[in-house]
This record gives structure tokens, sequence and C-alpha cells, in this order.
């Protein structure tokens, strides 16, 4: 007779691994800090990317006054493409961890900010999020392209430019954010109209066989978890 599942991995009960494979993701997350619904300078809206896989992104755009400069005449707004963290395993852009980042990066740069959600392991295994990463860049080609005629009203060729995007990610988005630089590199013609001026990576994360001294250190684990209780605590 066989033994019940019981559990082999566990995030802080947000995210449980069992025996049978069974993977069991909580959904009574409460965060220690408030996602921000309303911000004046900065609207934004939900749009889907990738039909075939349901995965969606966040698009932040500053209020059309901001993009009046004191001199009167009108300019394009950049493109920050944000890709949220979580090892790969957690996140999403709802998260106020990404949505609060992203309305300050809209209102702050005075440039478009598009946050696209990609697939988690270990339910989907990497390079699943590096391929949904390049789907979202694919999708805003197709934006630029106005592709059978079509594209989003707040992706306007005539107020956001194409020409001028900068691709962001923080720990393991970091990490994705690379992979795309290795596939497309900067300035490459593969998604022209769309062009990538540069990448940045926030605190990246880079994981291998052999674990780095830091990551067997004793104080990772607490290091780590001070991190965590931050951002997050469960609700019974």
């Amino acid at each position: 007779m066989g033994s019940f599942p019981h559990i082999v991995e566990d995030c802080l009960g947000v995210l449980q691994v069992l025996s049978d494979g069974t993977v069991f993701r909580s959904k009574t997350i409460q965060f220690n800090m408030p996602v921000i619904h309303h911000q004046n300078s900065v609207d934004f809206k939900d749009a889907m990317f990738d039909k075939t896989h349901n995965l969606h992104l966040r698009i932040y755009k500053p209020a059309s006054a901001s993009n009046f400069p004191p001199n009167g005449r009108p300019h394009k707004l950049p493109i920050v493409v944000f890709i949220h963290g979580g090892g790969f395993c957690l996140g999403s852009r709802t998260w106020p961890t990404c949505h609060n980042s992203c309305l300050r990066f809209a209102s702050g740069l005075n440039a478009v900010v598009i946050a696209p959600d990609y697939r988690l392991a270990p339910e989907h295994r990497l390079p699943a999020a590096m391929d949904d990463a390049a789907s979202a860049m694919r999708w805003l080609q197709s934006q630029a392209l106005r592709e059978n005629g079509v594209s989003d009203a707040w992706l306007n060729s005539g107020e956001v430019d194409f020409d001028q995007v900068i691709v962001l990610g923080d720990s393991s988005g970091g990490n994705i954010a690379h992979h795309l630089a290795v596939r497309l590199g900067a300035g490459s013609t593969e998604l022209a109209p769309v062009r990538v001026r540069g990448y940045v990576l926030l605190a990246p994360f880079f994981g291998g066989v052999v674990r780095t001294r830091s990551e067997s250190g004793p104080s990772e684990a607490l290091l780590n978890l001070d991190i965590l209780d931050r951002y997050f605590v469960m609700v019974p």
C-alpha cells in the first residue's frame, strides 16, 4: 500500500510541491504593501499577448498631459519592458512588488512600461519563461507593425517611440533579460521596427550546478527569509 503524498518542497506555503508531483499554489497571499490601484499621473490596463498559453501583460502609460514638455512640443514616449522576479517560480504583473514599481517607472521616466507575465516553474520548466519573454517582444513588434491593421490604441506610433526600448529585469527577471540580450542583442533588426537600446539587470539571479559561497553560507537562508517577509505574509 502506497503512502499518501507529502510535501517535498515548500516556499513559505506560497508554493508547495508534493511527492507525487502535484504543485500547490496558495491563493491567499496578503502582501505587506498595498497595491496602488490608481495614480493620477499614470493609467494602466491589461492585454493578452499569447493566446496559446493565456498570457497577459500590463501596460502603463503616463497621462497625455505629460507628453508635452515645457517647450510645448510633443515628443514620443520611450518604452520600458519590465520582467518581474520570483525565482522563476513566483510572481505576477499584478503583485504589488511589480505593479507599484511599474507605476513609478512610468511616472518617473515618462515612459510607457510593459510588464508581461510568463509561465512559472515547476509546472513549466525553463526555458519556458525565456520563450514567453521573447513572445512578449514579438507582440510589441506586432503592435509597431500594426499587423492585420490592428494595434492597441495605447501604443499609437505617433505617441510611442518603438525605436527607444529598454528591457529591465529584476532578480530572475534579470536572468530572463540576459537571455533576451543573448538572443536579440542591442539594436537587433530582428524585431524591427522595435529597437532595443539596452538591457538593465537589477540584482540578476544566476545559478549553477555548484553552489556559490554566498548560496551555501549560514546567513543566506536568513537573508532570503528576511527579504521575503517584507513582501508577503500568509493568511490562515
